[in-house]
């Protein structure tokens, strides 16, 4: 497997990382625990050094399956989780209050089983606690070696510019991928000038540009894709079309269209590493092969042009989301 290295930070992993949230929330029934034990395992023996959690996954669950699973392979794997919700909970609100950080800094450490947090993420940016204090929190922590670096998730450009003035800001997690391509206009650029690593999260539409979704799928009732607008029948009918693409250059590459959506993420930029995430031991190997992908110019050029074309329809998030994103 492949390595690069988020921005300036010195924080090297995979070229491919494993988002990990799915194996415990949001999609559904939770996965049983020797599967995702075997999964995430099987990742590691695959090369992957980088894995994505959150307290907010489950709550706790999704840390204490990462804790138990990697503890084999601690000093072989980066970690990074996620604070910034109340008590854990996202339905409850944010809170990134300097205590709260330093609370769920203590209570992940031992559920991940470990005595220091690779990567500690602010899961929201929280409009009532100044970026400075959040910052100067996560910089206290990593002085007493309970935390590696500081990420940020969704945040804005004029808040990572803040955050990064105060700790060094090693990697900004966003949504990203063919069909969300808003951090392009701003973000990126932010990104490049600080040497901020990116860590897009849904790489793959939240499993619509796999072409394994259509109008006529159904969810279960606890998947999150049920309020989101962009998942509504209506928009995966119009949405096809950008799986067409992708399944159009895929069987030139003898390639599959989410090896070819992750590829061209990969080619994006050299601190770009997508964290998709699976279930299936299937995936999980095709999602790795889509490292030895090589897309040429002249391919990017191909896919630049198509995807201009395309006019992806529904929002990528309900209203009341959407408003904790991008501050």
């Amino acid at each position: 497997m492949q390595k690069r290295k988020l921005g300036n930070s010195g924080l090297e992993v995979s070229a491919m990382g494993l988002g990990c949230m799915g194996l415990s929330f949001g999609y559904g029934p939770a996965a049983d625990i020797q599967d995702a034990t075997k999964l995430l395992r099987t990742a590691v023996e695959r090369g992957i050094t980088f894995f994505d959690t959150a307290e907010a996954y489950g709550p706790f669950k999704n840390e204490e399956l990462l804790g138990e699973a990697l503890a084999p392979f601690r000093d072989q794997v980066v970690i990074a989780t996620k604070f910034g919700f109340e008590a854990g909970e996202t339905a409850k609100g944010m809170n990134s209050q300097p205590k709260n950080i330093r609370n769920v800094a203590e209570t992940a450490l031992k559920r991940l089983k470990t005595d220091r947090i690779d990567l500690f993420y602010q899961h929201r940016v929280d409009p009532n606690v100044p970026i400075e204090d959040v910052a100067g929190t996560v910089k206290d922590l990593i002085q007493e070696g309970k935390v590696k670096h500081f990420g940020l998730s969704e945040a804005g450009a004029q808040t990572i510019r803040k955050a990064h003035a105060v700790q060094p800001v090693a990697a900004l997690q966003s949504e990203y991928s063919l069909w969300w391509r808003e951090p392009e206009q701003e973000i990126l650029p932010t990104l490049e000038e600080l040497g901020i690593g990116f860590v897009p999260f849904s790489p793959l539409g939240k499993g619509f540009l796999t072409g394994a979704i259509n109008e006529n799928t159904e969810f279960d009732k606890t998947d999150f894709r049920n309020i989101v607008p962009r998942f509504s029948q209506e928009a995966r009918k119009a949405n096809q079309v950008m799986v067409d693409l992708l399944s159009s250059i895929a069987a030139q590459k003898n390639a599959t269209p989410a090896q070819i959506a992750l590829a061209w993420l990969l080619a994006q930029k050299p601190w770009i590493v997508p964290i998709p995430g699976t279930t299936k031991l299937h995936r999980l190997e095709e999602n790795i092969g889509a490292v030895d992908i090589m897309l040429t110019a002249n391919d990017l050029q191909n896919i630049e042009g198509a995807a201009a074309q395309i006019q992806i329809e529904g929002a990528r998030y309900p209203a009341h989301l959407q408003q904790r994103v991008g501050k």
